[in-house]
């Protein structure tokens, strides 16, 4: 069993928060409340890099679709092979989905 390093009760509250959104809109009302414009853009573009990151795309063609710099398409690409496979997981299971 996977143990993070970040856990503790406020971090598991938040998440057991989340699990209880069920559809899109739920999520946007919900994560525009509790995190800002530029937080959630952020984390939308961390997911497009590790998407274009798994296709095998270069960071200038990851760079310039995403606007991301290269130091987060490295900090991306540093968890894909080297972090918790949080990554890995949601990737794997968009592709069993057919969403990627």
């Amino acid at each position: 069993m996977y143990h993070s390093k970040l856990e503790d009760e406020q971090i598991d509250g938040l998440f057991v928060a989340i699990q209880q959104l069920e559809t899109k809109e739920e999520f946007y009302r919900f994560f525009e409340d509790i995190s800002t414009v530029s937080e959630i853009k952020a984390l939308a573009q961390r997911m497009e890099v590790a998407k274009m990151l798994d296709q095998e795309r270069t960071y200038t063609d990851i760079a310039n679709k995403t606007g991301a710099s290269t130091a987060t398409i490295s900090r991306v690409k540093r968890c894909l092979n080297y972090g918790a496979d949080g990554y890995q997981l949601v990737l794997k299971r968009l592709k069993e989905k057919s969403l990627i």
